[in-house]
């Protein structure tokens, strides 16, 4: 079983893809977003660190996860505030 809280702060402690996250079994769809959310947020954070000639993550993960909110039909739910260099403010 999953635990939710660590999941949300650390995806990747527990999920090596965001597809991981779309067949874990033992989570509700809010639960899955929140994750994807939450990984999405850390993939902006590092794009930028990346800007800064810092090379930090994998070139298409951010795809990967936009891919799987897509696929929970999560795209066009409102998360982000007042657009930044990191996509917005997640909440």
């Amino acid at each position: 079983m999953t635990n939710i809280d660590e999941a949300i702060l650390v995806p990747t402690n527990f999920f090596k893809t965001p597809q991981d996250v779309i067949r874990a079994d033992d989570l509700t769809r809010d639960q899955k977003i929140k994750i994807l959310r939450s990984w999405e947020y850390d993939a902006r954070e590092l794009e930028v660190a990346e800007e800064e000639n810092m090379r930090t993550i994998e070139p298409d993960i951010l795809d990967q996860i936009l891919t799987a909110l897509n696929a929970l039909e999560a795209g066009s739910e409102p998360v982000f505030s007042s657009p930044n260099k990191q996509g917005g403010k997640w909440s």
